[in-house]
């Protein structure tokens, strides 16, 4: 049987992964598409939006084409929860035209590669091309890698000092892994930005990675499927700063935190306070699901930084509790840190 082609979608939190898979799933050209989401949290909201789309046949159970891991990084469990799952995937194989991994914010995109070399693996499922999404606004800004000119100013002046921080590393990974740079938010990002933005990339991407614009998620699947990159035998020529470390080890002060109460709020006021928040905590990221009083359908909340965006995506079920479920990523995150919204 054909080996299942793999694609690896990876990128900093926010930048726009799993808007990217649903435009994917509901524009899949009649391909057979079974996705892995890795969430950094214990509530699966990625996931939960993915199964959302509606893309599955009536009598498929969509949580027979997403599968998600929900105990961190994929890069540090490969070996405790990956490995099954994969094992499950492949003995669908026949059902399945492509496999696609989102892996967490947080995730090192190479050592999760490097488990498909692993013979139970290699023999049924190839790395088809890695996918780093940029975001364009956050860069220009220097949210995640600071002063893009001082940053080069540094490394032109002594390449061998360390000025990195892990995010920075983290960043360089995800880039020198790629096959294809997709850089999102660009209309949110003037010309000048994005000119420098779009310059610096190329000068940490290699040779032959093309960076391609992408808006809302909206991009061809013939241009993010069918790279045939066989990633896993060529991993030697794709950089790493860990790449001479048995192991590696994210910032341990980076966690989440899950709030889980039977409350509405009011989205204005709930952004309110969400935006103070960010400014008194190290909060990189917010997301989840918020009950409204008196609609009818469940409001997503997805923040970056200071940026939230909200929209409708379906009504309550039935069945189901009307419950606000957040997530907060960031440093030394306690639930009486986030306790500024039930005020």
């Amino acid at each position: 049987m054909h080996k299942i082609p793999v694609t690896v979608i990876t990128g900093f939190l926010g930048a726009g992964k799993t808007t990217l898979l649903r435009h994917l799933l509901q524009n899949n050209q009649g391909k057979r598409i079974a996705v892995l989401v890795n969430e950094f949290g214990e509530v699966g909201i990625d996931g939960d939006l993915l199964r959302s789309c509606q893309i599955c046949d009536e009598e498929d159970n969509p949580n027979d084409n997403i599968v998600e891991l929900t105990n961190g990084c994929l890069c540090c469990t490969v070996q405790e929860e990956f490995y099954p799952t994969m094992q499950e995937l492949l003995k669908r194989r026949d059902k399945i035209d492509n496999l696609v991994i989102e892996t967490s914010g947080l995730a090192l995109p190479k050592p999760l590669v490097q488990a498909f070399r692993w013979p139970a693996i290699r023999n049924s499922a190839t790395v088809d091309g890695v996918v780093t999404v940029v975001d364009a606004k956050a860069l220009a800004e220097g949210t995640m890698v600071g002063d893009l000119e001082a940053l080069e100013a540094q490394r032109q002046a002594d390449p061998n000092l360390e000025h990195e921080t892990p995010l920075e590393e983290l960043f360089e990974d995800q880039l020198g892994c790629a096959d294809l740079v997709l850089l999102t938010k660009t209309d949110l990002v003037d010309s000048a930005n994005l000119e420098q933005v779009t310059n610096y990339l190329k000068s940490e991407l290699p040779s032959g990675v093309k960076i391609v614009s992408c808006s809302g998620g909206a991009i061809n699947p013939d241009i993010l499927l069918g790279f045939n990159a066989a990633v896993e035998d060529n991993l030697d020529s794709r950089h790493s700063h860990h790449d001479h470390e048995a192991e590696h080890d994210h910032d341990d002060d980076i966690n989440s935190i899950e709030l889980i109460c039977d409350r509405a709020f009011e989205p204005k006021a709930l952004t309110a306070k969400l935006q103070k928040l960010v400014q008194e905590e190290e909060i990189y990221r917010i997301k989840g699901f918020v009950d409204v009083p008196d609609k009818s359908m469940r409001l997503v909340l997805q923040g970056v930084g200071n940026r939230f965006d909200t929209f409708y995506d379906r009504l309550w079920f039935k069945e189901e509790a009307r419950q606000t479920r957040l997530v907060f990523i960031g440093r030394n995150l306690t639930n009486e840190s986030i306790s500024i919204i039930y005020e």
